[in-house]
């Protein structure tokens, strides 16, 4: 058994190029000072005065520069390189955090908020399009895993001590966030000083075709936008419902993502390994649909205990989720344009950022909490009948974009075809 277990790991992890694994370590470094954004949306409203409203509104602000950095940020990966954009990131946001933290009117709050997170978004890209050109033919999902691995193991620590910073003074959040950013940036510099990355291969989408005239991946897009929606609930609804419903501490809070992050580095690249020759959009669809079954659930009861068995679920659909789509999307895009697949992808997230926080906190003031999450719950069957009508058929390599959104009652849904096999 244990020995089983050992080789399962040794599977899982093995192969990787070392440029894979040194992009990992800087991602380790950069989310281990992960400490403002869970909390931020209690910073603006215990802190600098904000509504709960308020404070989603300067969440959206947040995601609309989001946008702008996503989308540049990939744009820049073709024209400079990838290392080059997550380094320039990097610092932004370094500078960027230890201001924030120092600031108190309003207006210069939201601009900082703005001009941050066009630092910060344009590091997904960069990072995204950096693993695709590192990894080998067939490897970018288990690529995307091990980045995964590091920021769910830096998160694992960034959260659980900014609760207890948070505890202590909110500006030692700000002041150790933007370090570990700075501490990245200096690490890349050294570690990439001499490294070459590997020749990337075209993928099926072939170099040179434009990610807008590509109908499969724009309905990812759309459907990866609304999954984010619900994701961004952690920052901001979510902490201000365990705050306020079932009285968590900041600290209580943090040990409560710590159960995400911790799971997910333990498990994750070995579930990916395990599923590398599934369908991987019909695996993404089940994991979206587990996302929002486990948010569903939480109105239901109030203990730690429970609360812990909801982010389970949850965290379960997310490892079925987010590192098969960004493998998907590094497998479709070509050498050319591969900063745009990414950038467009990494947009989808933060076209979400801007309108999930703002919507969910609306709907917590006006129905509360648990229609909130209940609303969630609905959209899971939804995202897992969309991702199903996109995979490709079995026996086929694709679809025709003319048959993208065939009728929903001629498809069959089932636990054994959500994890279909690949077609060839």
């Amino acid at each position: 058994m244990v020995h089983a277990i050992r080789e399962a790991y040794r599977q899982a992890f093995s192969g990787l190029p070392r440029q894979v694994w040194l992009l990992a370590l800087v991602t380790f470094i950069n989310r281990s000072g992960t400490l403002v954004l869970p909390f931020l949306a209690l910073h603006l409203t215990e802190q600098r005065g904000f509504s709960a409203a308020a404070a989603g509104r300067a969440l959206g602000i947040y995601g609309v520069g989001g946008m702008a950095g996503a989308y540049l940020g990939g744009r820049l990966c073709d024209r400079l390189t990838p290392r080059r954009v997550m380094a320039l990131s990097l610092v932004g946001q370094g500078a960027g955090f230890l201001v924030l933290g120092l600031l108190r009117a309003r207006p210069g709050i939201l601009a900082m908020m703005f001009g941050l997170s066009i630092m910060g978004e344009a590091f997904r890209p960069a990072t995204a399009a950096a693993l695709v050109r590192e990894s080998r033919p067939g490897e970018q999902a288990r690529a995307f895993a091990l980045n995964r691995l590091a920021v769910n193991l830096g998160l694992t620590f960034g959260p659980a001590a900014g609760g207890f910073l948070a505890g202590i003074s909110y500006l030692w959040l700000f002041i150790v966030d933007g370090a570990s950013c700075l501490l990245a940036a200096l690490f890349l510099l050294a570690a990439f000083r001499k490294e070459k990355p590997l020749p990337a291969p075209a993928g099926e989408a072939g170099p040179g075709r434009s990610p807008w005239r590509d109908p499969v991946f724009l309905g990812i897009l759309s459907l990866m936008t609304i999954l984010g929606m619900v994701l961004f609930q952690i920052f901001s609804t979510y902490p201000l419902i365990l705050h306020a419903r079932y009285g968590f501490s900041e600290a209580r809070i943090g040990l409560v993502l710590a159960i995400n992050t911790l799971v997910i580095s333990l498990f994750e690249m070995v579930l990916v390994h395990r599923l590398r020759d599934r369908e991987p959009l019909r695996v993404a669809g089940l994991g979206c649909f587990l996302f929002c079954a486990g948010f569903a659930l939480l109105p239901l009861g109030s203990s730690f205990a429970f609360v812990a068995a909801t982010v389970l679920i949850w965290t379960v659909g997310e490892m079925l989720s987010l590192p098969f789509i960004s493998g998907w999307v590094g497998d479709r895009a070509g050498r050319e344009n591969l900063g745009d697949y990414m950038g467009l992808f990494t947009l989808s997230f933060s076209i979400a950022l801007v309108l999930g926080p703002p919507a969910g906190t609306w709907v917590y003031q006006r129905y509360g909490g648990p229609a909130l999450f209940y609303g969630c719950g609905v959209v899971g069957p939804l995202l897992w009948a969309g991702f199903a009508l996109l995979a490709p058929r079995p026996g086929r390599g694709g679809i025709a974009a003319g048959a993208i959104f065939p009728s929903v009652a001629r498809w069959r849904f089932s636990i054994r075809s959500a994890f279909g096999k690949k077609s060839h």
